[in-house]
């Protein structure tokens, strides 16, 4: 028998790997964790996370811990204002909470859960066979020599575990370059949403009572090409000379660079190593996508690895992170090339700047999708079954009573195992999920739902299985249990 050091290894201890070590600490799964970074980082980064990722913390009783978190109602597509309460949930995301705050609330449940954390191993080598995967690396104390069932590589754009592999990573090189920095010392009027100078873009994002972040694109100014990395003297120039406002006299907290490069990994399994967030799909960063996108793969992941870890995974089950979660980077890509068109192109874009300005006013649908596609809450997956409105779509918040409490749909979610709610009463629900009841919990519960319904079975993602019509009592939940869930005990 082959020794383990843990059922996954997790390369990179950035939001994507802390969220998916989390997600199968909970569901007993033992996790490593390397990370290259001596210590967490301390950079701002992405400021906030979507709309859909917010519903995914708060169904780990995570979202909480940020303390208040306000919503933006109003944003952006490419520049053309848009309002994101044209869907139920919608906001233009979280936003004024740095990266590293994040990170600080995902490592610090990922400790609570015991997940272990290595910090300051670079991966060298990557051998995956039949049984396990062997990871190298170089640590502070000399080499490590790691095995375990699986490897996902969260390890960022330059992901070493997506090069040791040898899975491709096709796209678009840069064309454009954004150039910002984190500041104090200085107050600006905000820009949330970019404005438009002759030459270029210029935002300007508050982060507090005394900082800001400012960003700008400016159009007549070539791609960097020396690896040296862009100082403050540099972007304040920049400002300075697209919106004629002096920053020179600021305290910078952080200078970066960031370009409309997009590449998605073309496989996101190659047998037992995975692939999640910027080692599986980069972009131009447009309404805090990048990071979101990477926390939902881990959360479509986490609970398929561990059913697999258990045995209890059906035939191909880890195949459908691939099939549910590649078409959901693919989009990223376009929508956010599509923006980088509109946002930063010159006059020849002003025609298709004013049509899609006049699509957006004048047509609600155009709105929903658009809303519905950088917030990710039109995402639905192909679970098999009828055309039922819920199926394949995350369950919405709704208030529940259980046991005579008040409790809510999300709250059910919250120890990351699968939901069976029994609504309305016994319709033979209880019986026929017998045989499954060591991976699904089955509550009995009275919901208020848009569409009344029996019964609904609910991944431990969040997104509907099964739904029982009025009536049809059990029928069809064994082969949904079965899909998801594998054979019954």
């Amino acid at each position: 028998m082959k020794f383990f050091d843990a059922d996954v290894i997790v390369v990179g201890a950035g939001p994507t790997g802390l969220m998916l070590a989390g997600e199968l600490r909970l569901n007993g799964v033992s996790v490593v964790v390397l990370d290259k970074l001596s210590e967490p980082i301390r950079e701002s980064r992405a400021l906030g996370f979507s709309a859909r990722t917010i519903e995914e913390f708060a169904q780990r009783g995570l979202i909480a811990r940020f303390g208040e978190v306000g919503t933006i109602p109003v944003g952006h597509f490419g520049g053309v204002p848009l309002d994101y309460q044209v869907l139920e949930g919608g906001s233009y995301g979280a936003r004024g909470i740095p990266q590293a705050r994040t990170e600080g609330v995902l490592g610090g449940w990922a400790k609570e859960l015991g997940v272990d954390v290595r910090r300051g191993f670079d991966v060298t080598g990557l051998d995956a066979d039949d049984d396990g995967v062997t990871v190298e690396a170089q640590g502070p104390d000399g080499p490590l020599r790691l095995r375990a069932r699986y490897v996902v590589g969260c390890d960022g754009s330059r992901s070493v575990v997506r090069t040791l592999t040898g899975i491709d990573f096709p796209g678009s090189a840069a064309t454009v370059e954004l150039r910002f920095a984190d500041i104090t010392g200085v107050q600006l009027r905000p820009r949330f949403s970019g404005e438009a100078v002759p030459d270029g873009m210029i935002m300007v994002m508050p982060l507090g009572p005394d900082r800001c972040r400012v960003i700008y694109f400016d159009r007549n100014e070539p791609l960097r090409t020396s690896s040296e990395p862009i100082t403050f003297e540099e972007v304040a120039e920049g400002f300075k000379r697209l919106s004629g406002e002096d920053i020179s006299g600021a305290t910078p907290l952080w200078v970066s660079t960031s370009t409309d490069v997009s590449r998605q990994a073309a496989e996101y399994r190659r047998g037992r190593v995975f692939l999640a967030g910027d080692a599986a799909h980069i972009h131009l960063p447009i309404g805090a996508q990048g990071m979101s996108a990477g926390v939902q793969d881990a959360v479509n992941l986490g609970w398929k690895l561990a059913l697999a870890l258990k045995g209890q995974a059906p035939e191909n089950l880890l195949d459908t992170y691939h099939s549910e979660r590649h078409p959901v980077g693919a989009r990223i890509l376009i929508n956010t090339l599509a923006q980088r068109s509109l946002y930063l192109g010159g006059g020849d874009m002003a025609p298709m700047r004013e049509v899609f300005a006049e699509l957006v006013e004048g047509h609600e649908s155009v709105r929903r999708h658009l809303v519905g596609m950088v917030t990710g809450l039109d995402i639905r997956h192909d679970v098999g079954g009828d055309d039922h409105p819920l199926l394949g779509r995350r369950l919405p918040e709704r208030e529940l009573v259980v046991g005579g409490e008040k409790t809510s749909s999300v709250s059910l979610l919250h120890a990351g195992r699968a939901v069976l709610l029994e609504l309305g009463g016994d319709h033979g629900l209880r019986e026929a999920a017998a045989g499954w009841t060591d991976r699904v919990d089955v509550v009995a519960a009275e919901f208020d739902c848009d569409v009344p319904v029996d019964g609904i079975l609910v991944r431990p993602d969040g997104y509907v299985a099964w739904v029982g019509a009025v009536g049809t009592g059990a029928g069809g939940l064994a082969p949904a249990l079965t899909r998801w869930f594998g054979s019954a005990a």
